[in-house]
């Protein structure tokens, strides 16, 4: 029996049905089987008018199978090929058919599922948010190959398409109709099919509706092609600033845009078979597979509740305290109120705490303003966050965030003032970067609903929860922090107590190796690009420059006062650095008027000329590939440490915890995916290497000569 159900009316019209096996329509052999089956039966049917191409599934067609890709190696890259020119071939003749081909889009169609409506005339879908519409392979490493970046180039020219593609944008269907990414909506899922029947009635002979643009004699690619005088500004800076953003590192995105520009100025079909082979090469490399181990799988993982205790019901957090109206507390009130959660922000005074509201009446006006939100919906999420000073509005919260300073004392005054106004059933959550939360949860009368719930900078924009729990912190605790995470949008890892956790900790190396880099004579401006070269967002120094060399002087200071100087690696650079910069020279970062760079008041930035008075020498060398896998290494060696001793949990974790948290180069998969990649033994006999010529910190933690002891991966 096919998966495809074949179904021809009295008027000639067939309805092909894709109900494939398993819960979604994916590219796979059972697919590849039936399309054909499908389309020599199309070419030999007589009084044929037209095709409507439906799916059973929630999904219209979910693309390719991603369990196939990530095992695609070399070896297979002709078995690869050929594949893809099989697939190609049917999608072609179903596009040449003599009548017109329609897509009727019940649910998403992403990825190879877009492709597959893109081989159709005519595309209708269900106006409902969640039919989503687009090309996300960019994400993981991949482009659309199914003709995908060969037909949106010829639909809607190449700046469109590549905005598309590049940015890897998933959009409702009723955006889809705007960006002229399908054809006609309808309000009625149940009206898919007959409106799709109409339309062939309607437009059966009319030349136009049967044949794809790119077929019709005299076509032009909207916009012109890429070499046309006025896409020569496009042609010659779009590659530079994909380069800029992509250091290069990303071969998925460099493949689309030199398809995209070669399918405008070449022939259909040669480009479709350009498409073919750079897919190959790309599908076949370590990024492909690096991206979508993390970001489809361990993603999925995570998002599925694999560090969630087992057992536990779902909870709700229906009412949120949030002690402290700065920068945190306030992004987290914006971002819990927007998801519909009562917020009480409380402050010392009224005044503090109306301006932490402030900060979400600022951000909603500015949707508001373009279009992004409605006046009702902005004052609905305004009238949810009520600023107070007085403790008592406190009472009944399901969860209450302390979001103040790194102090100790201060946290525990306030555990022990406000603990008392949590619901029977509730529980408390510190916003620590680094403070131990079984210390902190010494000051708790009830340490089990204990928790640490560390958001980042800014907390509108970062995707990432790291969930800390004590030694005393119960399931369902950890449970509650897991749900809360994910009722406000934000992607939640898990992590065991350890004083600056696993994301504050491997952050910090990268920034303390680009002090004693900077200490040690190389050039700040070689440091900074050599760091954004291995696919950091920032280099060093800007970074910590913009998380402040105050706050980082601060917590030191704590963690030294608490008998923790020193917990992870040598301090004297950054103690230099701290004297050099802040004691000597006021320097205590962007916020404090500035720190390793000066910051102009028409927006730019450079390096402060001090630095070079007090550190370059230009006499001294390092290796540039040494400067990198120093500041690459320090990081991927910490994730390790936290990995072997406990405090990472799992491998999904710290790989996503990275890239989110900390802003590991997207391209390597991770920090412990950077080391499977890489080789365990190569990795081990580097790290050798680099501590012998700068030091133990290189040397390899033992938990990856275990792995090769036992022939496993990070996994």
């Amino acid at each position: 029996m096919s998966v495809f159900g074949y179904h021809k009316d009295e008027d000639g019209i067939v309805t092909i049905t894709m109900d494939m096996t398993g819960p979604v329509n994916a590219h796979n052999d059972e697919y590849k089987v039936a399309m054909h089956e499908t389309i020599n039966h199309l070419e030999g049917e007589k009084d044929l008018n037209g095709v409507i191409l439906a799916s059973a599934k929630k999904v219209f067609f979910a693309g390719a199978d991603l369990n196939d890709l990530i095992l695609a190696n070399a070896d297979k890259a002709e078995v690869i090929y050929q594949n893809l020119l099989d697939i190609k071939a049917d999608m072609r003749r179903m596009e040449l058919l003599p009548v017109p081909v329609v897509a009727a889009i019940n649910g998403s169609a992403l990825g190879g599922g877009y492709e597959l409506c893109l081989a159709c005339n005519h595309r209708v879908a269900f106006d409902d948010p969640s039919v989503k519409i687009g090309f996300p392979e960019c994400n993981l490493g991949l482009f659309p190959a199914g003709g995908g970046v060969v037909r949106l180039t010829n639909l809607i020219g190449v700046q469109p398409a590549m905005d598309i593609i590049l940015q890897s944008k998933q959009m409702t269907s009723r955006k889809a109709l705007a960006s002229e990414l399908i054809d006609q909506l309808v309000d009625d899922i149940d009206e898919l099919v007959p409106v799709a029947k109409k339309w062939i009635r309607d437009n059966k002979t009319d030349y136009n509706a049967k044949t794809q643009p790119w077929d019709r004699k005299g076509f032009k690619v909207p916009g012109g092609p890429i070499n046309a005088p006025k896409n020569i500004q496009y042609a010659v800076m779009a590659p530079t600033i994909l380069h800029q953003k992509t250091r290069d590192l990303i071969p998925s995105m460099k493949a689309a845009m030199d398809i995209s520009f070669q399918a405008s100025t070449l022939s259909f079909d040669v480009a479709l078979n350009i498409e073919s082979r750079a897919f190959v090469s790309v599908v076949t490399g370590s990024v492909a597979k690096n991206m979508i181990n993390t970001f489809f799988f361990q993603l999925n993982k995570i998002k599925s509740g694999a560090s969630r205790p087992k057992g536990i019901p779902k909870n709700i957090t229906a009412k949120l305290g949030i002690i402290g109206a700065g920068m945190m507390g306030q992004g987290i009130a914006y971002v819990s109120a927007k998801a519909g959660i009562s917020v009480v922000l409380k402050d010392m005074t009224a005044d503090l705490a109306q301006k932490g509201k402030a900060y979400s009446e600022r951000l909603l006006k500015k949707q508001v303003s373009s279009n992004r939100l409605t006046e009702e919906k902005s004052a609905e999420i305004l009238q949810l966050i009520t600023p107070t000073a007085d403790d008592t509005d406190l009472d009944g919260c399901d969860l209450i965030i302390e979001a103040v300073f790194e102090n100790i004392e201060l946290k525990n005054e306030i555990v022990r003032t406000n603990e008392k106004f949590v619901a029977e059933h509730g529980f408390w959550g510190s916003n620590t970067s680094t403070l131990p939360i079984t210390m902190l949860s010494e000051a708790s009368e009830k340490p089990e609903r204990f928790v640490g719930i560390h958001f980042f900078s800014p907390v509108d924009k970062m995707p990432l929860i790291e969930i800390i729990t004590g030694k005393k912190t119960s399931d369902e605790a950890l449970a509650k922090a897991f749900d809360f995470a994910q009722q406000i949008g934000k992607t939640p890892i898990v992590v065991n107590d350890s004083l600056g956790f696993f994301t504050s900790r491997t952050f910090s190396t990268y920034c303390d190796e680009g002090a004693r880099l900077l200490v040690e004579g190389i050039h700040p401006i070689k440091i900074e690009n050599l760091g954004k070269a291995i696919g950091m967002p920032v280099g060093p120094l800007q970074v910590q420059d913009e998380v402040s060399l105050e706050l980082s002087r601060k917590v030191s200071e704590t963690w030294e006062a608490m008998g923790f100087a020193d917990k992870w690696g040598c301090g004297d650079t950054q103690r230099r650095v701290v004297k050099d910069l802040i004691t000597d020279n006021g320097r205590g970062g962007r916020h404090h008027g500035g720190g390793y760079y000066e910051y102009n008041q028409d927006g730019t930035k450079n390096i402060w000329p001090g630095l070079y008075e007090l550190y370059y020498d230009e006499h001294a060398v390092i290796r540039d590939d040494d400067i990198k896998d120093r500041l690459m290494f320090r990081q991927v060696i910490e994730t390790l440490k936290c990995y072997e001793t406990g405090v990472l949990t799992s491998v999904a974790d710290g790989n996503i915890g990275s890239i989110m948290g900390i802003g590991a180069p997207v391209h390597t998969g991770g920090f412990l995916q950077f080391v499977n990649t890489y080789g365990l033994k190569s990795f081990i006999g580097r790290c050798g290497e680099l501590a012998d010529e700068y030091g133990d910190r290189f040397m390899c933690p033992e938990v990856v000569k275990q792995k090769v002891i036992s022939g496993e991966h990070f996994n």
